[in-house]
């Protein structure tokens, strides 16, 4: 597993903090606008099968999953128990901070995809963590990692803070790309002519980076 990130890009502007108490509190909300979360749940309709087993991996009371798809069992995983346990998706979820407990309670090759919905800024070891990914991912897993351009900007790691969107793109790939065993990673962008305009409102622009676990 290489190395992607410095020790100082790990930090967050306050490091001291315990990230379940700021979490605590349940937010029953979309970080995200309705035109992102349309483009995730067809992306999900086009790339997962309803014979699947999923980790959805940082995630709260709602998973963005196509209404009209039952998979073989959803798990979840967050930081705040009772926004999991409003998330009518998930059959079972677990709590844990992934910046302090990079192992995941979870059997090798035991998912065929692996979510990750706009909380990979927030990841201090990402390597660690995407060598989990790939861990519980079966042979041909997918995972699919989307995002956008909003944040909890005391949280979000130095090295998202300081870049852009085509940065955490690549940050992202590069994530991937530091664990043998995945292939190269797809993107989808559509970021929108706010990237051109950043004056004009045109709605959360849109990144998913896609990988399999090679067979």
């Amino acid at each position: 597993m290489a190395s992607v990130l410095q020790a100082p890009q790990r930090q967050k502007l306050d490091p001291s903090s315990d990230d379940r108490l700021f979490y605590d509190v349940p937010r029953f909300v979309t970080h995200v606008d309705a035109g992102f979360i349309a483009q995730l749940t067809n992306l999900y309709r086009q790339r997962l099968r309803p014979e699947m087993r999923i980790l959805d991996l940082m995630s709260s009371w709602v998973s963005h999953l196509p209404p009209e798809m039952r998979f073989m069992e959803v798990v979840g995983h967050g930081l705040n128990g009772a926004e999991l346990a409003k998330n009518p998706r998930l059959d079972q979820h677990f709590v844990q901070n992934l910046n302090q407990e990079l192992a995941l309670p979870l059997p090798d090759a035991s998912f065929d995809a692996v979510l990750n919905t706009v909380s990979v800024q927030y990841l201090q070891y990402p390597e660690a963590i995407f060598a989990e990914i790939y861990r519980v991912l079966r042979p041909g897993g997918i995972i699919i990692v989307s995002f956008s351009n909003r944040m909890f900007y005391q949280k979000a790691i130095q090295a998202w803070r300081d870049g852009d969107d085509q940065d955490h793109v690549e940050l992202v790939k590069s994530y991937v790309q530091a664990i043998p065993g995945f292939i190269p990673p797809e993107v989808i962008a559509n970021g929108g002519l706010g990237k051109f305009l950043p004056w004009l409102s045109l709605g959360d622009p849109f990144y998913a980076v896609i990988s399999q676990r090679a067979i």
